[in-house]
């Protein structure tokens, strides 16, 4: 079961990386019940949020990248 756990976590810290995927999005692909299940599971692993595992992971967004993320030319 520890592997398991870990294999789903790793994967789970792969699609953070992409922008484009929410939590819960990747909390149902991964299998998780929710968003809250695998933010708790994945912090207890990794000692950080989700969010802030991203953050690290991504680097600051720079104002061309928000605006185009948003619709904004």
């Amino acid at each position: 079961m520890t592997y398991l756990r870990q294999r789903r976590l790793a994967l789970v810290a792969d699609l953070l990386r992409r922008p484009d995927t929410t939590l819960a999005m990747v909390a149902d692909r991964v299998g998780f019940a929710n968003a809250f299940a695998l933010s708790n599971a994945f912090k207890k692993e990794h000692g950080i949020s989700p969010s802030e595992y991203r953050r690290r992971e991504t680097g600051p967004e720079t104002d061309a990248t928000a605006h185009r993320r948003h619709g904004e030319p």
